[in-house]
């Protein structure tokens, strides 16, 4: 699975601990949850941090849902779920990581 490279050139707003969007460390960096997609920096610019393809999280038995106690971001037209680094989407019948 990869991570596509694809700039986010306009983004004008500055992201860190403070800026007030979902802070979601995975893969060694921090994505920051912004209009329905996620952001991250990368060498002086913010490149947007979706993976290409479908990755179904395998073995994952917890439900998430309101009051599961995970963080939540808006990803496209869902919310993801948030904990081991992950973010999972509910797919047909299972969790994708996202």
């Amino acid at each position: 699975m990869t991570v596509l490279h694809h700039e986010h050139p306009t983004h004008e707003h500055t992201h860190g601990p403070a800026c007030g969007h979902p802070a979601v460390e995975h893969e060694g960096h921090v994505d920051y949850a912004h209009d329905g997609h996620l952001h991250r920096e990368h060498s002086g610019h913010w490149d947007e941090c979706e993976r290409h393809g479908h990755v179904a999280h395998e073995g994952h038995t917890h439900e998430h849902g309101p009051g599961c106690g995970h963080t939540t971001v808006t990803h496209g037209d869902h919310q993801d779920y948030v904990h081991d680094g992950h973010r999972h989407a509910a797919h047909d019948g299972h969790w994708d990581d996202h």
